[in-house]
């Protein structure tokens, strides 16, 4: 029907037009931002799917850096420790040749001064060693294995979930290790008292001063086994995570990422429509001439 007020082939070509222009906008939208989904209506369930991947894959990612300062942190201690054992094993040393019979009062004492030396040592190693600037083994002045950081059971947030976590409890051990150097020689407990102890100089001393060095790098050895049993496990930890954050990444990206050649595809056609929408939309334009022609 032919009519100047209503032009029902105008009106179905500019709603086309309409209709193509916004698909066409998104299409650019989409391979100007690269994704795929840029709002919630884009894809609705894509997104919410998108932003809880999105947040597992950051919490993992913490999580590594968790398990790194964690290693990091035993490491210290695993480098304490290990000099620590080189020292008790020079005690050793000093005290078999002590309990020698050709090892003369002189001799003993020679040995007796660097057998005090090195129990200071053990004191400081015990009460300074330190990450981040907290003490690990104490509270900086005790050496009792009490106050410091391995004084007590530690927990490692090593996933995206409140339930992932890692403990580790060497605070019996850390307490043994304390004991055990406290029987090796006076100056361990007194680094400062200025009078040289007599574990391997006095009238009655014994060679059972070997048997407490044997005890202290036995203690030792625990400690060290326990925390490299730990880092052991973080280096997994961190390994697994760095697997999950791969697949999980490219989960999201499946979701969110825009196919490119697809893309570049569906707006070219887009854009043929639009012209073709458009020339259409002239076209019906002029309908209304017919009109003013039967009139003529």
């Amino acid at each position: 029907m032919l009519s100047l007020h209503t032009n029902a082939a105008a009106l179905s070509s500019q709603n086309a037009v309409g209709s193509t222009q916004k698909a066409l906008t998104t299409s650019l939208t989409r391979l100007g931002t690269g994704y795929r989904v840029n709002s919630a209506m884009d894809d609705a369930a894509g997104l919410q799917i998108a932003v809880r991947l999105n947040a597992q894959t950051r919490g993992m990612a913490v999580a590594q850096k968790n398990t790194q300062n964690g290693i990091s942190m035993m490491q210290t201690a695993e480098g304490a420790f290990t000099e620590l054992t080189n020292v008790l094993l020079r005690m050793k040393d000093l005290a078999t040749e002590a309990f020698n019979a050709s090892t003369t009062a002189d001799d003993k004492t020679a040995l007796q001064a660097e057998f005090d030396a090195l129990g200071q040592e053990l004191n400081n190693i015990m009460r300074t060693t330190s990450f981040g600037g907290q003490n690990l083994f104490s509270d900086g002045t005790e050496t009792d294995g009490t106050g410091g950081l391995l004084s007590t059971a530690l927990t490692f947030q090593i996933g995206a979930s409140a339930a992932e976590t890692m403990e580790i409890d060497t605070e019996t051990s850390l307490g043994d290790l304390a004991t055990a150097l406290d029987a090796v020689g006076a100056q361990y407990g007194t680094p400062d008292n200025a009078t040289p102890g007599d574990e391997l100089t006095a009238a009655a001393a014994t060679n059972a001063v070997i048997t407490d060095i044997n005890d202290a790098i036995t203690a030792v050895g625990t400690v060290r086994a326990q925390l490299g049993a730990a880092s052991n496990r973080l280096e997994h930890v961190y390994n697994n995570l760095g697997n999950m954050i791969t697949n999980t990444t490219a989960s999201r990206g499946r979701i969110l990422d825009v196919d490119y050649a697809a893309e570049t595809s569906n707006s070219t056609a887009k854009q043929l429509l639009m012209q073709a929408g458009t020339s259409a939309l002239k076209q019906s334009s002029s309908l209304s001439q017919l009109v003013i022609s039967l009139m003529q």
